[in-house]
């Protein structure tokens, strides 16, 4: 049981982060990741009294955080440091266990062990109880399972049982007993276990201030949204796809048999991703993310039809060389994508056919906090978690002068995310949805300048041509469509010349202070 007084120490909180590149909508990169350190002095981590962990509590006018109902105890007693503070003794075993190492920051170790064989791993746990806490952190075993298990994986409970049971060849469940250390405190394997297991808090979800629309004509969709470069949920979009009756769990099983979809490095059948799916509890769950369902799965294809807002596809001009344009995205509560923006300088839709998702979007000229893109854009170093950016950064959002436009979008609702617009998704229960990214005349002359900056062979993605996509593209749409750049250029030119030209009132200026314009 936690404290009931809502005892907190601010001590100081490892933030993590990961290099993604945001021309890519894959949202289940496993990569070794910088770290580096909150300079956030409100970052905080609850202390404990035990390992019961009901509740944890906040203080402050943000309440309590709650812990999913099935939460277990960390599996061999972590403890956030700040209870080392409260603790009778001083002895942390995390130190004692390490010997000389114990100088190395915990992101530093598990960089280390990350390097080493499973064999080698459960040899090196049996050195001390410190070194059995590092070596049975499960993200190093996913690691191994994604690196080593091409053909795919039946999950088995945890990542090491199912690295095990991998190489033993045993589909029967393994039972791992893990041992409780005992003095052991270390926020960041603490906050690795807290972010997995942590609920969404309410005020985190309420919020919702998008413009909803429906029935509304295509036309008044382009002027008022599309024209503006602004974000729209759309209504009743979705009454006449097949897909919406027909795609629950048994029907999609049947009609994919054997066929496998991308989950992030490697390919499953859908069913033993269902399994996965169904057991996991982990910060970072994978999402099945596959851009060639339609060809892998043809009745996929035919369940569900572009809503007619999106019928514009200039991209389509290409042919079979066009970049990957759509998706199908399956993932479990928790899973989602960190705030990332689309490839290729494409508008999308995103159609949830089953669960809910939440949605964070900020416009092009405003990074999210926490986010902190190099400056050509090819990486962005973000925390690794969304429940993690939720925690640290969602407080930020409320003091800014322009707030994100946040909502809930739930089984038969359509998104509209504008070229350049950073987002954040997470689901909110199982979910499966359908996006696509578009190219229409509204942002067709964005979408050719992404594609001959001078490093598209890094920001160009979908396609394995990336050099040489700019000319193709123009030539194609030249070609397909004549006249329709000169027409789009003559058009771009005569806005930025009206936005040059000042009212009445910015002419107006103060001779005695030279160019200070009078503002009421």
């Amino acid at each position: 049981m936690l404290s009931s007084k809502n005892l907190l120490l601010k001590t100081k909180m490892t933030r993590r982060k990961q290099s993604r590149k945001p021309v890519s909508k894959k949202p289940n990169s496993i990569a070794k990741k910088p770290k580096f350190e909150s300079n956030n002095p409100e970052s905080v981590l609850p202390t404990l009294e035990d390992d019961g962990y009901e509740q944890i509590g906040e203080e402050g006018e943000d309440g309590n955080f709650s812990l999913k109902g099935s939460a277990r105890s960390h599996s061999h007693g972590v403890q956030p440091l700040g209870n080392l503070y409260v603790s009778a003794s001083s002895f942390n075993s995390r130190n004692t266990g390490l010997g000389n190492l114990q100088t190395l920051t915990d992101e530093l170790v598990l960089d280390i062990l990350g390097l080493l064989s499973g064999t080698h791993l459960g040899v090196l746990s049996t050195v001390s109880k410190s070194f059995y806490v590092f070596c049975n952190h499960d993200p190093l075993w996913k690691n191994l399972v994604l690196d080593t298990c091409s053909t795919g994986f039946l999950y088995n409970g945890s990542w090491k049982n199912t690295f095990v049971a991998h190489y033993t060849n045993s589909c029967n469940n393994i039972v791992s007993c893990g041992i409780k250390v005992r003095d052991f405190y270390s926020d960041y394997l603490f906050q690795s276990w807290l972010c997995a297991n942590l609920e969404m808090k309410p005020e985190w979800v309420e919020r919702d201030n998008i413009v909803r629309k429906r029935g509304i004509s295509v036309d008044e969709f382009v002027s008022n949204f599309e024209e503006h470069n602004k974000p729209v949920l759309l209504e009743g979009c979705l009454e006449n796809w097949p897909a919406m009756q027909k795609w629950d769990r048994e029907y999609l099983i049947e009609v994919c048999g054997d066929a496998r979809f991308s989950v992030g490095p490697l390919q499953m059948k859908l069913e033993d991703y269902f399994r996965y799916s169904d057991q996991v509890r982990e910060e970072r769950p994978l999402y099945l993310f596959d851009p060639k369902f339609a060809e892998k799965v043809p009745d996929l294809g035919t369940d569900y039809q572009v809503p007619k807002y999106f019928n514009e596809d200039l991209f389509s001009v290409l042919g079979d060389e066009r970049p990957d344009y759509r998706w199908i995205i399956i993932g479990p509560t928790g899973s989602g994508s960190s705030f990332h923006i689309d490839p290729n300088s494409t508008s999308a839709w995103n159609a949830v056919i089953r669960g809910s998702k939440k949605w964070v979007l900020f416009p092009p000229d405003m990074v999210p906090p926490g986010v902190f893109p190099s400056p050509d854009g090819a990486e962005v170093a973000c925390p690794v978690s969304i429940i993690e950016w939720f925690m640290n950064f969602y407080n930020a959002t409320k003091s800014l002068k322009k707030r994100p436009v946040e909502c809930v979008c739930k089984a038969g609702e359509v998104i509209f995310v504008p070229n350049g617009w950073w987002h954040l998704v997470i689901n909110l229960e199982d979910s499966v949805a359908i996006t696509q990214n578009f190219v229409s005349r509204r942002n067709l002359l964005n979408v050719l300048d992404f594609l001959k900056r001078p490093n598209a062979s890094t920001l160009v993605s979908g396609t394995k041509d990336r050099v040489n996509l700019h000319d193709k593209f123009k030539n194609a749409i030249t070609e397909s469509l004549p006249g329709t750049l000169d027409e789009l250029i003559v058009k771009a030119e005569e806005k930025k010349n009206e936005q040059k030209k000042l009212t009445f009132w910015e002419s107006v200026t103060d001779s005695k202070v030279g160019a200070f314009r009078f503002s009421f």
